[in-house]
């Protein structure tokens, strides 16, 4: 242990991501970047009319709306479950994942973005991009 103790530079042991990796990574990706990995990850499991929602100039309490649809909730349970997979490997988790039972309706909840995935007849009900037209739709 002292070996180990001697090698370690003061920068190594302040920083901590030199030393493990981690946090270097999460440093680096923006929300952008982030919620581009959750729309591969939704693209890979064949989710239908991706859109990504801006509302940064809009509201506080998110940057980013992901809103994706799937035939039926195996799929719609699966798109989740590749989101939050993909999600992890870049250190990041959900603070809170809602409806994943039901699946009508999943919410991912990743603060600066949130994930939305839908079934056809929630989708138009809810119509979100509707109530949050002011926001910018990304081109993908």
């Amino acid at each position: 242990m002292n070996f180990i103790l001697s090698n370690l530079n003061c920068s190594t042991i302040r920083g901590r991501s030199t030393f493990l990796g981690l946090s270097q990574k999460r440093q680096q990706a923006t929300p952008e970047d982030l919620w581009l990995a959750a729309v591969e990850a939704a693209e890979s499991k064949q989710a239908k009319d991706i859109k990504v929602l801006d509302l940064r100039e809009i509201t506080t309490f998110a940057d980013f709306f992901v809103v994706c649809s799937g035939a039926n909730a195996r799929q719609i349970q699966a798109i989740t479950d590749e989101i939050e997979t993909q999600m992890k490997k870049l250190g990041e988790y959900p603070s809170s994942v809602e409806g994943y039972q039901n699946a009508e309706w999943v919410l991912l909840d990743y603060g600066d973005y949130l994930i939305h995935i839908f079934t056809d007849k929630a989708r138009q009900y809810y119509d979100l991009e509707r109530l949050w037209r002011d926001g910018k739709t990304v081109v993908l």
